[in-house]
């Protein structure tokens, strides 16, 4: 029964080797010769004048968060389109239901302004 499990175990420990191994061996080879160039900061060439954990607007947020979500839902389009002779007219009316909420949701986060920026 465990013998079943085996190619499992071996693909597990052969992607943790090809992950870790690497990092491993760059850390082993490779020359540690710190100076004061490679250790301060860079910010596009000048110092940093303010703090790295500085807050963010919330809407920058709602943005990316709206982008991934509209992006998703738009890849669900090209195995439809990939299959729309063979799944017929329920396929066809189901994603045209599923896109007519996608718009109502895109058109209500309009309307609240939630893709205005200042």
């Amino acid at each position: 029964m465990l013998e079943n499990y085996f190619p499992i175990l071996l693909f597990i420990l052969v992607g943790l080797a090809i992950g870790i191994g690497p990092m491993l061996l760059g850390w082993v080879l490779a020359p540690n010769r710190p100076d004061a160039e490679k250790l301060s900061p860079y910010e596009c060439g000048f110092e940093a004048f303010e703090d790295a954990r500085m807050k963010f607007d919330v809407r920058y947020y709602l943005v990316a968060i709206l982008f991934i979500l509209f992006d998703l839902e738009i890849a669900f389009l090209f195995p439809w389109a990939v299959v729309l002779e063979q799944i017929g007219a329920f396929g066809f009316w189901s994603m045209v239901v599923f896109l007519a909420i996608l718009v109502v949701g895109f058109v209500y986060e309009w309307m609240k302004g939630a893709l205005e920026w200042e």
